[in-house]
């Protein structure tokens, strides 16, 4: 019979190895849980991006299938299909026609070249021209949510509010008739003779364009257009020290120096309010654009308007001078708000924002 004795070292040994074994375990366990899971989720990805581009697929052959339906059921026949999509054209001429001659537009809502359709079946075609029209609304309603955008924040930089200017009625005329009146998808739809979901797109895209054709609209009545050109813009608007007492005082407009006679231009349509001299203005003109703006035009050598007289965004109405209150050649130009002085830069921005839209 022997013995074995367990000694303290021998002990602390037995119980590493143990431990060992354990931590071995548990790290191989762990590793080959993780593989697991990393594979199942590698998996899932893998289902659900083939599970994508199976109802991608299936959406595409089931349209396409519905074209040859359509074909077959007209003995192959196709004139109902280019009947309605004749119909949905005229719709689409109906929306477009009047901003097709927007800057900008002719290229994003100019539709599907014929060449493009060559070689392809007859229900191919048909299916690549109703995607062309559907492309075309989205465009439509693309470019005129875009530029509507702009404008709204042109008008922000003057200091106005653009919702009082994008509403129905403002440009004088409707767009699009029935496109804005029908009160739902369904009437319009009725009204057009095409399907109810081509025709809620058209709506939607008609509502946008008649809103940026309002706001474009009105953005041509405002003072938003430069007063001279090929000057340079000196005392702005503010407190300032006034160049014959040197004394900090308010300046109510914004100074262009330039030559002698330099033309002078209204900054946007209105009727003439004022011609004559002003104390401290000079030679001065006013104009009257309406909706409570007034544009006026101060220390002029010519003035070449009357009173009364209907002038045009752009039109000649003066040349610059240095009459009145001036220490050399330069207009002084202000902007007028329901009787109270704005500061013309920033109407000034908004319009070379517009430009850059345009």
């Amino acid at each position: 019979m022997r013995t074995f004795t367990l000694t303290p070292r021998r002990q602390l040994a037995a119980a590493g190895v143990v431990g060992a074994v354990i931590g071995w375990t548990l790290i191989s366990t762990t590793a080959v849980a993780i593989n697991a899971l990393a594979l199942n989720t590698g998996q899932q990805a893998a289902a659900r991006t083939k599970a994508y581009y199976e109802r991608l697929i299936a959406d595409r052959q089931a349209r396409l299938n519905s074209a040859v339906a359509e074909l077959s059921e007209n003995a192959g026949s196709l004139g109902v299909l280019a009947e309605s999509i004749e119909k949905r054209h005229a719709a689409l001429a109906m929306l477009l026609a009047d901003v097709r001659n927007t800057p900008g537009a002719a290229k994003s809502l100019a539709p599907i070249k014929t060449a493009e359709l060559s070689g392809r079946s007859p229900a191919e075609q048909i299916e690549t021209v109703r995607a062309d029209q559907e492309r075309m609304v989205q465009a439509a309603d693309d470019f005129a949510r875009t530029r509507a955008d702009r404008l709204r924040l042109a008008f922000r930089l003057a200091g106005l509010d653009p919702a009082a200017y994008s509403g129905r009625g403002v440009s004088g005329e409707g767009l699009g008739g029935p496109l804005i009146e029908a009160k739902d998808p369904s009437a319009l739809a009725a009204i057009l003779d095409v399907d109810e979901e081509f025709a809620a797109r058209v709506q939607t895209a008609a509502q946008d364009l008649d809103s940026m054709r309002n706001l474009t609209a009105a953005a041509q009545t405002l003072p938003l257009n430069k007063p001279v050109s090929h000057v340079v813009r000196s005392s702005g608007y503010g407190v300032r020290f006034d160049p014959f007492t040197g004394r900090p005082a308010f300046h109510a407009g914004q100074d262009f120096a330039g030559a002698f006679m330099t033309p002078v231009y209204s900054t946007a349509p209105g009727v003439v309010s004022f011609t004559g001299q002003r104390t401290g203005y000079g030679n001065t003109i006013e104009i009257d654009h309406g909706r409570g703006f007034k544009t006026r035009y101060a220390h002029l050598q010519a003035i070449t308007v009357k009173r009364g007289q209907r002038v045009a965004l752009g039109q000649r109405i003066g040349a610059m001078g240095s009459t009145g209150r001036s220490t050399g050649v330069h207009l002084h130009y202000e902007v007028w708000v329901n009787g109270r002085v704005q500061d013309p830069t920033r109407f000034l921005k908004a319009g070379d924002y517009v430009q850059q839209d345009s």
